[in-house]
């Protein structure tokens, strides 16, 4: 922070993970300048309703049904401008993080949060959300809570320090913070569009290679012919278009029914593969989504096996991963497919043509269910796909690993850069809200 200058005097705050304040500034209990009095809205007249999502509150779009929804809102607490919401479970669970959000509009949100309002001749609401904002992300809840969840209420924070400047300081904070972390956050947004972009280019660049085949080495044309597949357009003159079950041995659905049930499930045993632990290409298991080896026999048909192509039946058309030998025994669940390709097309190629955006789109055409996509082995083996010679395949694969490599570092460039833009929004706003910068002088520039 060396372009900020600092205080003249400083005190001990006696807050172990503050040390020196202003010596102008106070450090008072929470309990002492806010209120936390909840208002239920019993009789159901405000229906916006608001959620907690990543440090900010937002409206939550009922309508979509989008994760667990009460049978009435009269329970939710109102929340009016101004006002500041705590989560205050899991607290040492990082994903969990941003936990303080400051509400911009009224509405209600659920009784399961803490909600805190300054109290005005005490504190700046925004002021106050800046500073919790930086306990939360400094980690300092995170030895304060208790139980199983490491949760906390609000009998057991009501002694939080709160370090108090002027009313007219704090003011000036939250205005050098309001101003300072939105150019921050235009900086993030214009480098999250570049890696969006990057990957949107990457992909296509990928998808051309797999469905139209490299550039000739002599600068030459390559003869093409239609293909007669709609999404695909033209291809090279000698491959050969064909449907995926021409180039399978075998295709099998996961359990159904009967076949297993949620008493079968043990820790730590041997991995069911559904579509959630299919990742970026790769499969994640879950230590409580698996079957021990009685069970694992008894399902023995399906078995994964090194080579294969796993595939997620439901939701999200065109996940899918290759299996490894480390893999080789792991169970397709109920909710994906596995195909064991013949020698005439490469599972390294085939994953490639699959997740392309084309055969997605064939997919879900192909699939059937009333709710949402739904893929059986008919449907899958029905699509129809480019295969080149297996020479060039290779080929193309040793193309699109080049190809990736250079995207992966630009992507990896522009994470760092994020990563690094985030570290300088959160020593800042710590800086600011405990005294270790001084920005009494500082004047918003004009618009």
């Amino acid at each position: 922070m060396g372009a900020f200058q600092s205080y003249s005097e400083f005190k001990e705050s006696n807050v172990e993970w503050v040390g020196e304040v202003p010596r102008h500034w106070s450090v008072k209990p929470l309990f002492g300048v806010t209120l936390t009095e909840s208002i239920k809205n019993e009789d159901g007249e405000e229906k916006n309703v608001l959620s907690l999502s990543y440090g900010n509150i937002i409206r939550r779009d009922v309508e979509k049904n989008f994760g667990l929804l009460p049978e009435s809102f009269n329970t939710y607490q109102l929340v009016n401008p101004g006002e500041l919401i705590l989560r205050l479970t899991d607290l040492q669970n990082d994903k969990r993080s941003l936990r303080v959000g400051h509400a911009k509009e009224k509405g209600i949100i659920t009784s399961a949060y803490l909600k805190l309002t300054a109290k005005s001749n005490q504190l700046n609401d925004r002021y106050l959300y800046r500073l919790l904002h930086s306990y939360d992300t400094t980690k300092v809840f995170y030895g304060m809570g208790g139980g199983l969840r490491q949760s906390m209420k609000f009998e057991e924070m009501r002694r939080l320090p709160i370090l108090v400047p002027s009313l007219e300081e704090q003011e000036i904070i939250a205005n050098f913070l309001d101003h300072e972390t939105a150019k921050i956050d235009t900086l993030i947004e214009k480098q999250q569009q570049l890696i969006k972009l990057l990957k949107e280019k990457r992909q296509a660049v990928i998808s051309h290679a797999v469905t139209k085949g490299l550039p000739s080495p002599t600068g030459r044309n390559v003869p093409m012919r239609d293909s007669g597949v709609e999404w695909l357009g033209e291809v090279p003159d000698h491959w050969v278009v064909a449907q995926l079950k021409f180039n399978t041995l075998e295709m099998q659905t996961g359990p159904f029914g009967s076949q297993l049930h949620a008493e079968d499930y043990v820790i730590d045993g041997v991995p069911l593969i559904n579509p959630a632990h299919m990742i970026a290409g790769e499969l994640v298991p879950d230590s409580k989504v698996t079957v021990d080896a009685k069970t694992q026999e008894r399902l023995s048909r399906h078995k994964l096996s090194e080579g294969e192509i796993i595939f997620a039946r439901r939701g999200e058309l065109g996940r899918c991963a290759i299996v490894t030998k480390k893999q080789e025994g792991w169970l397709c669940g109920t909710g994906s497919l596995k195909a064991k390709l013949n020698n005439r097309l490469l599972p390294e190629y085939a994953y490639l043509l699959i997740t392309s955006d084309g055969v997605v789109s064939e997919l879900s055409l192909e699939s059937k269910g009333s709710t949402m996509d739904n893929l059986n082995t008919e449907t899958l083996g029905r699509v129809r796909l480019p295969v080149p010679p297996i020479s060039e395949q290779n080929e193309i694969l040793k193309y699109v690993e080049d190809i990736s490599g250079k995207y992966k570092s630009l992507i990896c460039n522009a994470d760092t850069a994020i990563d690094l833009m985030q570290e300088r929004r959160t020593a800042l706003i710590s800086a600011a809200v405990t005294g270790k910068i001084d920005v009494r002088n500082w004047v918003s520039p004009e618009p």
